[in-house]
């Protein structure tokens, strides 16, 4: 009986020895960087230099991304103008182009939200069919940045008894936030962008975009406003937004090519948070640099400690 105590009392101590050991290591989080190369330079985990609130913190392991392991949401500004349609070949094109499986959903976002028009999906055809003309109202949307704070929040939650996979946005939008009062430029400052970048950011998606002309707000300062607001919650969730000076680009092709590319670059980079950095709403400082000559980081300015962006960690890469 007391040898039986005796082995009770030393699992239990091996179970706490081992519950503060994983406190030290602290929580498993992982967010995507662009690794963007002119020389076709590699990224490892030894030249990387990680810092988490401004503490080095080291990398565990620096995963590519694979086909299998990636979502994109095309998310379509549902008030663009009429002259969208032109470039509905394009974005049929690329959804068709996209490697087998790849996880494709093609939303509009109108009213404050997204309308999906096709669901995630690895049959590409059937997203390309749902692509439509956009019905090119003035204001539809409501706002691109409500609609992409509801989006990526019920992204977020499929995580839960679901594989993580790497989550990327691409939004065809204006970019204008008329609900911040101005679209001159001096009034750069709209709390509801800041919202949908943190949003974003807890989520770990990457929101790229291409900038489009909607069909009731016109002038160079919109223009320059929206695209400025596109430019900020790309830099601030680690992607890219482009543009073709302040009119609609000829054909999306192009863009569409360089997402591409870009998700073809990216990496998932897996590091242990500080389990006393906050809650699971609260979110962490990461500034990445490399020693590699010619290669160039890109990440989030913030992450959400315990985000995945996929189901099973792997050893780091030398």
């Amino acid at each position: 009986m007391i040898s039986i105590r005796f082995a009770l009392l030393a699992s239990l101590t091996l179970v706490t020895i081992a519950a503060a050991a994983q406190d030290d290591l602290g929580l498993l989080t992982q967010t995507l960087v662009h690794a963007d190369s002119k020389a076709n330079v590699v990224p490892d985990v030894a030249s990387i230099k990680l810092q988490v609130n401004s503490k080095v913190t080291p990398l565990t392991s620096l995963t590519p991304v694979k086909p299998t392991g990636i979502q994109i949401a095309l998310l379509i500004d549902d008030g663009l103008s009429r002259s969208a349609g032109i470039q509905l070949n394009d974005l049929k094109a690329f959804a068709n182009s996209l490697p087998p499986g790849v996880e494709l959903l093609v939303g509009y976002m109108a009213n404050g939200t997204i309308q999906v028009a096709s669901p995630f999906t690895t049959e590409h055809e059937s997203a390309a069919a749902a692509i439509r003309m956009p019905m090119g109202m003035r204001g539809e949307s409501a706002s691109p940045y409500f609609c992409l704070s509801d989006f990526v929040k019920q992204w977020g939650e499929e995580g839960h008894g679901h594989p993580a996979k790497a989550r990327f946005a691409m939004m065809i939008t204006n970019g204008v936030d008329p609900y911040n009062g101005s679209t001159a430029l001096a009034n750069e400052n709209s709390p509801y962008v800041d919202a949908a970048i943190a949003d974003s950011q807890r989520a770990g998606v990457a929101v790229y975009s291409i900038y489009y002309r909607d069909a009731g707000i016109r002038g160079d300062s919109a223009s320059m406003s929206g695209q400025g607001y596109l430019g900020k919650v790309a830099d601030e969730t680690g992607a890219d937004s482009y543009y073709e000076g302040s009119g609609s680009p000829i054909s999306l092709a192009p863009f569409l090519k360089q997402f591409v590319h870009a998700i073809a670059e990216t990496y998932i980079a897996t590091f242990n948070a500080d389990p006393m950095a906050g809650g699971r709403d609260h979110l962490l400082r990461l500034k990445m640099s490399t020693s590699t000559p010619k290669l160039k980081l890109r990440t989030p300015s913030e992450v959400r400690p315990g985000n995945l962006e996929m189901a099973t960690p792997t050893a780091g890469r030398n």
